[in-house]
């Protein structure tokens, strides 16, 4: 088993754009477009303060990265641990949860973030190698 790193950390997020490179991009788009910028807060490894990152579909494969992108759809605050259960261990329950229980805050088209929780046929073979090569490196 090759190394672990903290999720969201520099070198997480290099492993993880280095998986997705090597897989290429997926043989379909994903369901649904959209620019999302998150705001992690209470990363254990980062002293506190909190992580910017975005997710951004809008140009036909899931691509999340460092920093915000402009006009987002959607800006989502969330913790560091509901965050990696929702992207690592792809529990949207956790999701679910924090939400109800106001951890996460959510500005702008909420309707893209519903969508996305809807999902559709479900991940894709692509998808789901994606994540589990992405599950496999966090620590």
């Amino acid at each position: 088993m090759g190394d672990k790193y903290d999720f969201l950390s520099d070198d997480w997020m290099e492993a993880a754009k280095a998986i997705r490179d090597e897989l290429g991009p997926p043989s379909s788009p994903p369901a649904h477009q959209v620019k999302m910028n998150l705001v992690v807060t209470d990363a254990p490894f980062n002293d506190g303060a909190s992580i910017d990152t975005h997710m951004d579909s809008s140009e036909g494969e899931l691509k999340m990265d460092r920093g915000h992108v402009e006009n987002p759809d959607l800006t989502v605050t969330v913790d560091w641990e509901t965050a990696k259960a929702i992207f690592v261990e792809q529990n949207p329950q956790a999701g679910m949860q924090a939400f109800m229980a106001g951890k996460v805050k959510v500005t702008g088209d909420m309707t893209k973030l519903m969508a996305m929780q809807a999902g559709g046929a479900g991940p894709d073979e692509h998808a789901k190698q994606l994540a589990q090569r992405i599950k496999d490196i966090t620590a």
